[in-house]
């Protein structure tokens, strides 16, 4: 016989602690509601026979989890849907299955799952979803699909009147980064359809200050720069000499003599690779001597940046003063046949993303350049100069590993002003070379509509 209790909360704490596993206590208000002794809890449930007149149990909960006027709420809507002809069971595994796909279709476990194999195949891979992870995290549990513009609008807010604002730039490489994985899963058909297509942020209002470095992010050495780069260098060189003899004459004679090498460490041949080949900064820290043809003066080596969709290793050309400058490193660094050419003084790996800037700063300082000026404006002299000496386009874009010829037109197919005049007054020059009876003839036209 059914044991019949109205089932309120101090009912349940008393049953709790004295149900044995598996007995029964039936609610006497509503019927089919009852709770069954576990292993030191209570299991609430509802009993009830569907459509097919077949006997099921829908579990509502564990006591505690539940309180006792939720699991009686539940219970009510539960035998509700069995009044009207329905299956409360199928409706919550239907919703459990909703809620499931639901889960699927959030950032944090497309992240989590599909996108963190398709980025651990590249290189930054775990860059990016960190970037994701850290920039999006209200974001991190909401379906991808229901993502806005009006959220857009309110994260960049956010972060540019945060007691820290972040630049533009860093904000649109995580927007970038959500872009690509949203894309991802509407291409696999993981959402409908890339809920923030189209959908861009927007660009903050330049200040005066902005407006006047506009022209000066994208620049070359004057002649000027030139030789204060390499009067920095050698400064430089000099400096660490003098500082070696010094410690050499008190107490640390065991330390290399540096008067007797070319380099007293990697930052010159670093430096002197960069602005003779224009290479980005990650592919010198990645660069190896088997990338390296000292006979043929040749590179051979995947582009990083563009390797994710150009894996194919590129070939470029080195200058007859770099190969001089990569033999003396060679032969100073033991003539190794593999490994890194520019590895790190500290354990032999390779550096840290940020380890030439205080070198950089160093020689800008010796040499007294423009204390603004980067280290990335070295990549850009040497694709304006080779645009400025004739170099057709299509050559500085090869040299400059650029994935479209698009990009080097838009930053590299102008000339300097000075330039720009010389091709004028070249044009004026071919002019006045002309016959003169050519000039004459073109006068009483002139003056009879003049």
């Amino acid at each position: 016989m059914k044991k019949k209790e109205k089932l309120t909360k101090r009912v349940l704490d008393r049953l709790a602690q004295e149900l044995p596993e598996g007995a029964e206590v039936w609610d006497t208000d509503l019927p089919g509601y009852h709770v069954r002794g576990r292993r030191g809890w209570l299991a609430l449930r509802v009993s009830y026979y569907n459509n097919a007149r077949q006997r099921r149990v829908l579990t509502l909960g564990r006591y505690g989890t539940r309180t006792a006027a939720q699991a009686r709420e539940d219970a009510r809507e539960a035998l509700a849907i069995v009044a009207q002809g329905g299956d409360p069971r199928a409706v919550l595994e239907e919703a459990r299955a909703e809620a499931e796909r639901q889960h699927q279709q959030t950032l944090r476990a497309y992240l989590d799952g599909p996108y963190t194999a398709v980025q651990n195949r590249r290189k930054d891979g775990k860059g990016t979803l960190d970037r994701i992870a850290r920039d999006f995290p209200d974001w991190l549990d909401k379906p991808m699909g229901s993502l806005t513009r009006a959220d857009v609008e309110r994260w960049q807010a956010k972060a540019e009147t945060a007691d820290k604002p972040r630049a533009f730039q860093t904000l649109k490489r995580s927007y970038d980064a959500l872009q690509a994985l949203l894309a991802h899963a509407a291409e696999r058909n993981v959402i409908p359809a890339h809920p923030l297509k189209g959908v861009r942020l927007q660009k903050p209002a330049l200040t005066e200050e902005a407006l006047a470095e506009q022209g000066t992010e994208r620049r070359y050495l004057e002649p000027e720069e030139v030789g204060a780069l390499f009067a920095g260098l050698e400064t430089y060189q000099e400096a660490k000499r003098a500082q070696r003899r010094s410690s050499r004459a008190h107490g640390k004679a065991y330390l290399p003599d540096l008067d007797s090498v070319a380099y007293v460490d990697h930052v010159k041949p670093w430096i002197l690779s960069m602005f003779y080949t224009g290479f980005r900064p990650g592919d010198l820290f990645g660069l190896r001597w088997e990338h390296v043809n000292l006979t043929f003066g040749t590179i051979r080596k995947v582009i990083e940046k563009t390797a994710h969709h150009q894996p194919e290793p590129m070939t470029f050309p080195v200058c007859r003063p770099l190969v001089k400058v990569l033999r003396a490193w060679h032969l100073q660094q033991g003539e190794p046949s593999a490994g890194l050419v520019f590895p790190s003084p500290v354990n032999g790996k390779r550096m840290a993303t940020t380890a030439m800037q205080r070198p950089w700063a160093t020689i800008r300082k010796l040499g007294g350049l423009p204390e603004g000026l980067q280290l990335y404006t070295l990549r850009h002299n040497f694709a304006s100069r080779l645009v400025m000496a004739g170099a057709d386009i299509l050559t500085v874009s090869k040299l400059m590993a650029h994935s479209s010829i698009e990009t080097t037109i838009k930053f590299y197919a102008h000339l300097a002003p000075d330039h720009k005049r010389s091709a004028v007054d070249l044009f004026a020059q071919t002019v006045h070379k002309a016959p003169a009876e050519a000039l004459e003839a073109t006068t009483p036209e002139m003056t009879a509509h003049g």
